[in-house]
């Protein structure tokens, strides 16, 4: 298959595999967590009052190069629309819509809602994830430990209910022990060993079973861990099966090494 600009181009702003691939996609993740700091630094009306202009000028620059970059994705792919109504599309789109915005906003109303406008560029921080190989294993770990984490939680659940009540039982309401609810409530901030001390137990019986809540969070904490951590390990022994080609007529990513034909649209890829 004979590659032509747009083939290049697509191996470039959807691929890591390749060396122009994977600098794109570095260039590409500095620029967004520059952005996300401009964001930030720019809700600071003490730096705003001072630097204001320069944030301006800087938004600008980020904003145009967002824009090449948005413009340069719909080239490459063959059915751009697969891409521009697609999670990260619609993402791309937002995190350059507010800056454009201002051209039609005027008057002192329309400022105020164009500032909280504004806060749609904080959706830029979400593309990072296009760029986190290993979150795609920790996300298959979680998956797969759903039902396992799922019985923990409901264990936790009906635990922290029933030292909520103990609570409720052994404290007065001069403790903050009122009802049940804040008692579980308090049951449930000690076990996860948060303890914002808005409640506390008075009496010798209720530290103690305070003592024995704060250490048993300690010991709960490692189960969710271990869970995860044996799944993570499950998936390292199957090993990464997937690749980061992606489709050049649909922009599908996630393909297995191997592949010859999308899985989404059966496109033939050029692997």
């Amino acid at each position: 298959m004979k590659e032509n600009w747009r083939d290049r181009l697509h191996e470039i702003i959807f691929e890591a595999d390749t060396k122009a691939g994977k600098n794109f996609d570095i260039a590409l993740l500095w620029l967004i967590l520059a952005s996300v700091v401009l964001v930030m630094l720019d809700r600071v009306d003490s730096l705003f009052a001072k630097y204001g202009h320069i944030f301006n000028v800087l938004e600008w620059i980020i904003t145009i190069l967002f824009t090449i970059e948005f413009i340069l994705r719909i080239l490459s792919i063959k059915k751009p629309f697969s891409y521009i109504f697609s999670f990260y599309g619609i993402i791309d789109f937002l995190s350059i819509l507010p800056k454009f915005l201002a051209f039609f906003f005027v008057g002192t109303q329309a400022l105020i809602a164009l500032r909280s406008l504004r806060l749609l560029r904080i959706f830029r921080i979400l593309k990072l994830g296009t760029y986190v190989g290993e979150s795609n294993k920790l996300l298959r770990a979680l998956i797969a430990s759903r039902t396992k984490i799922s019985v923990f939680l409901f264990a936790i659940i009906i635990l922290c209910t029933i030292l909520g009540t103990v609570m409720y039982m052994v404290e007065d309401k001069e403790s903050g022990f009122t009802s049940i609810p804040k008692s579980i409530y308090w049951a449930i901030v000690t076990m996860t060993t948060v303890g914002y001390g808005d409640i506390a137990p008075q009496t010798v019986l209720g530290q103690f079973i305070a003592s024995l809540v704060m250490i048993l969070g300690y010991g709960i904490i490692a189960i969710p861990t271990g869970i995860v951590t044996s799944e993570l390990a499950k998936q390292g022994m199957e090993g990464n099966t997937i690749t980061t080609k992606a489709c050049p007529n649909c922009s599908a990513g996630k393909h297995t090494f191997g592949a010859k034909y999308c899985y989404k649209c059966g496109y033939e890829l050029d692997l």
